[in-house]
């Protein structure tokens, strides 16, 4: 009687074998602390595209909605219109090859300087289902300001790549992920970088 378990064991460890693995890195945050910091998680705030951004579209909404649900468990009452500060959304996505070549992305850009840095803000909509070897790279920049007001009261930005077979290559995963690394530990400490797992 001959064996057919261990030819068919041997296939599936070669296969396997060949099957890239999935790669998330760490959320790289930085954040930048105004001169008024005790006016920051109070009162209403309204969140807001940043110019160039589309605002109406699904990819945009998941990130507004994760980047509320921060926001209220901080202590702030998220509204439509009119809150007493102002919380500039800004997203970027890029795709990478296994050889870290950034592949174009036909959308919408706009581009500003904040008050401590700067941000890109593109609007989502191209097809990620390539090759699990490719990266997809995420960026995530909020900057609240007091209604009116030009200068601001806290600016932060949160980075991740994930390949395209993790679980973070569905928008809504990375953009809880980006979320909550980015209001970790809130304010957090001006001009400081850190790694959040």
């Amino acid at each position: 009687m001959k064996n057919f378990a261990l030819p068919a064991l041997l296939s599936a460890a070669l296969l396997s074998g060949c099957a890239t693995p999935a790669y998330v890195s760490p959320v790289e945050v930085t954040r930048f602390v105004g001169a008024q910091p005790a006016y920051l998680a109070q009162g209403t705030i309204q969140i807001v595209p940043e110019p160039g951004l589309a605002g109406e579209s699904l990819e945009y909404g998941v990130y507004r909605d994760a980047v509320a649900r921060e926001l209220q468990e901080l202590g702030y009452r998220v509204v439509m219109v009119n809150g007493s500060q102002i919380a500039q959304l800004s997203i970027g996505q890029f795709v990478t090859g296994e050889n870290d070549r950034r592949g174009p992305v036909d959308v919408g850009v706009g581009g500003s300087t904040g008050t401590y840095g700067s941000g890109l803000g593109v609007g989502i909509g191209f097809n990620l289902g390539g090759t699990p070897a490719e990266r997809i790279a995420r960026e995530m920049s909020v900057s609240i300001r007091a209604a009116g007001g030009t200068q601001n009261l806290w600016e932060g930005r949160a980075a991740m790549t994930a390949t395209a077979n993790s679980e973070y290559a569905q928008d809504s995963d990375a953009a809880l992920r980006l979320a909550d690394a980015l209001f970790q530990n809130f304010p957090g400490q001006s001009g400081e970088t850190i790694e959040v797992e």
